[in-house]
């Protein structure tokens, strides 16, 4: 899965957001609070096609058997918040393949 987040989620009701204009600090935990495994990449690495930012390391929460992915989301004069977004188990394993929690 690429796209752009920002056209994503203008177009589609295919997510959940759940947190907005908050905290980095807020986001990883709700992200931590509402994932079944919670992985950390560095700030920059590509998630679904889509740079991600914030202070590292960046929690990215997975939900296998829903199907879903927990990313922190910025957006410049609004804030940090939380996303949940459906996924493939293919973008799950590329997702897991960024960790870089010790195993």
């Amino acid at each position: 899965m690429s796209f752009c987040l920002e056209t994503y989620l203008q177009q589609s009701d295919d997510y959940k957001i759940l947190l907005a204009q908050s905290t980095f600090k807020l986001a990883r935990d709700v992200i931590t609070k509402n994932s079944k495994e919670v992985i950390h990449v560095k700030p920059g690495e590509k998630v679904l096609g889509v740079r991600i930012i914030g202070v590292p390391p960046i929690p990215i929460g997975l939900n296998p058997d829903e199907g879903t992915v927990l990313l922190t989301y910025t957006k410049p004069c609004n804030g940090t918040g939380a996303i949940e977004l459906p996924v493939s188990d293919d973008d799950i394993r590329k997702i897991r393949s960024l960790s870089i929690d010790k195993k």
